[in-house]
């Protein structure tokens, strides 16, 4: 009778660990996926940075413009790769990778061009030569970035919508203000991963996330 109660209680012991470690097992499996239309994405671009001296060149031209035609203020930047919907943790890892694999290279100024949109109203357009081309296709091919357009190097001098006629009085006003941009030429040492969301013409929400230094070559 001992013998037979003793049973029991081992069963009974045995089978309300068993439930116990079933319990555990349930609150410590594998989360479920967050659905893809939950997930928290931001648009995400990369830079590449003018040395600090063309920065400040660049930026005075910017103010002259931005006097008398209006729009936001940026930072000087050469666009690698354009708005493209991103993690934030995808898109520092994107950022890494590319940088890793990439080495510093040279970037000369055609002339002042304008564009046909707000992000491309004035701007100076640079020679696509093979290094810099070959530099975007790097980035964008690590980001998985698709441009439905050729690649067309530039910097943005002037964001506005504006005339046609408008736009050319800023490219003359650009010309005077700095007669010496065509042939300018300078290295390209640093990329920076800015969040960019191309719905806020205002750029306040524009902020730089990180910054990487380039290899030399």
């Amino acid at each position: 009778m001992f013998h037979n109660l003793y049973v029991i209680r081992f069963f009974g012991l045995f089978g309300l660990l068993g439930f116990s470690l079933f319990l555990l097992s349930i609150f410590m499996a594998t989360p479920e996926p967050i659905p893809e239309e939950l997930v928290q994405r931001e648009v995400y671009s990369v830079w590449a940075i003018p040395p600090d001296a063309v920065v400040t060149r660049v930026k005075k031209l910017m103010e002259g413009l931005r006097a008398e035609f209006g729009g936001p203020q940026f930072e000087p930047h050469i666009t690698v790769v354009g708005a493209i919907s991103l993690t934030p943790e995808d898109a520092i890892n994107k950022f890494r990778t590319a940088c890793e694999g990439l080495k510093a290279y040279n970037a000369t100024v055609d002339r002042v061009a304008t564009g046909t949109f707000f992000y491309q109203c004035v701007y100076l357009l640079l020679n696509p030569t093979t290094e810099v081309v070959e530099a975007c296709s790097h980035c964008t091919g690590h980001f998985g970035y698709k441009s439905s357009t050729p690649y067309m190097p530039h910097l943005s001098i002037l964001y506005a919508d504006l005339t046609e006629e408008e736009k050319k009085k800023a490219q003359e006003k650009a010309n005077i203000l700095d007669d010496s941009l065509s042939g300018l030429s300078f290295p390209v040492t640093r990329l920076a991963l800015y969040k960019t969301d191309t719905e806020d013409k205002t750029l306040k929400s524009w902020e730089k996330i990180a910054e990487c230094n380039l290899e030399h070559k």
